[in-house]
């Protein structure tokens, strides 16, 4: 493939930072090495000098010593060169990758999946350029994309995801073809819908064809609900042509800020510039954290781990489910989530939920978000709202939910008394 015309003029003039690129070098010196190029702040001065963890196994592990001194220190923006390995151990795992897939492709270490994807849009978008995304979306990406101007593809989706025949129709008739299609594909933010396997090899191909670059956007991709998870993008990735984004915030911990992405070489050598002179790595601290958990468990040990969080958050699915049955029947509709941490739902007689959730919801005590903020078109109406599972209890959800219907009759009197 082509990677230079996916790459905007300001990541072409970005150039290597002498330092970082030192920086990576010495993780490897050997230790008669005499350091006296970076200036690397001397361990001595660090007034932490161990950390213990519990996990809830009840297995424990320690940093101190070396371990301790690496985390406190700066390390390589590539990320923590075992935590790198083990990552991609995970990838060829998950994913049934080649043997030769990293041949031409790498995996760096980011300050969670977002700034990942916000990096990557940094390296790839111009102004008032085309990108394609599905009619609702996550609006974090939103706000990522919202001051590039971009000209939106919009692409229509139902319960199995993006529709790959409105998209061929699309692209079709297009007098310019987007350089870029946004994906968040499994557990989707807010709709919690599972993009099918059919559908993502089609739009693959389709992409192919067009010479589209694919953004992977996966956070969710262990939280799936099925019999078995479905095959990536990265899986079918023949041309090189995805860049995949994961996360650790939604299967470890949100405050570890971690996340990671895979793709070409010459695109992630690009975003690696950007991270030398803006962050100038993930979390050393947070890197030897995860490198010492996987050294508790191997890939196996994690990817136990993340079924029973998975097996978790499909309870917490099955209870608002119930809830939504039992409290919002004839007042709403919804799909029941095949993955991820959200119920998406249509409220009947209410043209925009914007002012009934934010103001009326709200006073009577509980929590949701209106469609709008997701939507990829924002200056239509909403009649969808998104409710999270994952946090409150199963109780709190019932509640949640009883709470919820009577904003909705009261929302359709006040609607009843104005048409009055």
């Amino acid at each position: 493939m082509n990677y230079a015309r996916f790459i905007n003029q300001i990541s072409a003039r970005r150039q290597p930072s002498i330092i970082r690129e030192i920086t990576k070098m010495l993780a490897n010196a050997p230790p008669t090495m005499i350091p006296l190029s970076g200036g690397l702040p001397n361990p001595a001065m660090f007034p932490f000098m161990e950390a213990s963890f519990k996990l809830n196994d009840g297995s424990q592990f320690s940093l101190k010593g070396n371990d301790m001194k690496q985390a406190l220190q700066y390390i390589s923006t590539n990320g923590l060169e075992s935590l790198v390995h083990q990552l991609k151990l995970v990838q060829e795992t998950v994913h049934n990758l080649p043997g030769d897939f990293w041949s031409n492709r790498d995996l760096i270490v980011t300050h969670g999946s977002q700034d990942g994807l916000a990096k990557a849009f940094e390296m790839t978008m111009n102004q008032g350029e085309g990108i394609i995304v599905e009619e609702f979306i996550y609006s974090g990406t939103l706000a990522i994309l919202s001051p590039y101007q971009p000209d939106l593809m919009v692409i229509k989706n139902d319960k199995d995801g993006m529709i790959p025949s409105d998209l061929r129709e699309k692209l079709a008739q297009a007098k310019t073809i987007p350089k870029l299609i946004y994906l968040n594909p499994t557990g989707a933010n807010p709709t919690g819908y599972n993009l099918t396997a059919e559908r993502r090899r089609e739009i693959y191909q389709i992409c192919s064809k067009y010479d589209i670059l694919i953004f992977e956007d996966d956070p969710y991709y262990f939280l799936q609900f099925g019999e078995s998870r479905i095959p990536s993008f990265l899986s079918m990735d023949t041309d090189g042509r995805v860049l995949r984004f994961d996360s650790f915030s939604k299967i470890l911990s949100s405050g570890i800020r971690l996340g990671f992405l895979s793709g070409p070489r010459p695109l992630m050598n690009r975003i690696v510039l950007h991270m030398q002179s803006s962050l100038i790595h993930a979390s050393s601290l947070s890197q030897v954290i995860t490198n010492e958990l996987f050294k508790q468990w191997g890939t196996q040990g994690f990817l136990d781990h993340v079924h029973k969080v998975e097996q978790f958050y499909r309870q917490r699915r099955d209870c608002m489910s119930q809830a939504a049955d039992k409290h919002l029947a004839g007042l709403c509709e919804w799909s029941i989530p095949e993955g991820g941490m959200f119920l998406w739902i249509k409220v009947h007689g209410v043209e925009d939920t914007w002012d009934m959730i934010l103001e009326h919801a709200f006073k009577k005590e509980v929590s949701l978000l209106p469609g709008k903020p997701f939507m990829a078109e924002p200056n239509k109406p909403c009649s969808y709202l998104r409710a999270a599972f994952s946090l409150a209890s199963e109780k709190d959800i019932d509640l949640g939910f009883q709470r919820l219907a009577e904003v909705i009759r009261e929302e359709h009197e006040r609607q009843s008394i104005k048409k009055k």
